[in-house]
């Protein structure tokens, strides 16, 4: 398993850019603190997703933070992006794993206490729970799992391994991220609140105090 900073994890999506151009997005993102980038392209080409990917994947190494690919392992082998962030109806994670070698960060995500005890831990770099609250950046048809849950799939998924790297997505902002943490997550995926503002940095940065500060928290708990 390699070693992923998932405490504020930046989601790109052309769709959700707010007018920003990606890779200077990407840039204030991470000038702000965002640990971790995925891109999530749902309507270019192949070959458009892969270009793309290659420019983020360049503004990126400055900062050190990995570049994950939403769904398409092919766009993310081709690219050569960092790792891939799956779905339950994706490729299957152990043939992802086969695809992308061992140096992948490969994240899987997961609904309900039936996906977390079948998610294959040894293979995956992290889970992402959720949908935790209402969310306007994607189509999510199921009912948020709210705090509750994210915290007993938390505990759940730590009896299997503790320790295992859990983040949250949907609804999240600086405002209700230091409660996700409390309730089990090590980080948090966002895209409407770092992309649709007009300074991403000083929304990041905000963001990460918030997170810091939680998890500080719950360690001296």
């Amino acid at each position: 398993m390699n070693k992923v900073d998932l405490r504020l994890y930046g989601l790109i999506d052309p769709e959700t850019a707010g007018g920003h151009d990606l890779c200077d997005l990407a840039d204030a993102m991470c000038a702000g603190g965002v640990t971790l980038i995925q891109l999530r392209d749902k309507r270019s080409d192949t070959g458009e997703m892969v270009r793309l990917a290659r420019q983020l994947k360049e503004t990126l190494i400055a900062h050190n933070v990995p570049l994950l690919i939403n769904d398409r392992v092919d766009v993310a082998f081709s690219s050569r992006a960092d790792g891939v962030h799956l779905g339950q109806s994706d490729l299957d994670v152990a043939d992802a794993r086969a695809i992308l070698g061992e140096d992948a960060i490969i994240g899987l995500s997961v609904r309900d206490h039936a996906e977390a005890d079948v998610a294959p831990l040894d293979m995956l770099d992290y889970v992402a729970f959720g949908g935790v609250f209402v969310t306007t950046s994607k189509v999510n048809k199921a009912t948020p799992i709210g705090l509750d849950g994210l915290r007993a799939l938390s505990n759940s998924l730590r009896v299997r391994q503790p320790g295992f790297p859990i983040c949250a997505i949907a609804g999240i902002n600086s405002d209700n991220a230091p409660g996700v943490i409390e309730a089990g997550a090590d980080g948090v995926a966002v895209i409407s609140a770092l992309s649709g503002v007009s300074d991403p940095a000083k929304a990041a940065r905000q963001f990460r105090a918030g997170i810091d500060a939680a998890l500080v928290a719950r360690r001296r708990s």
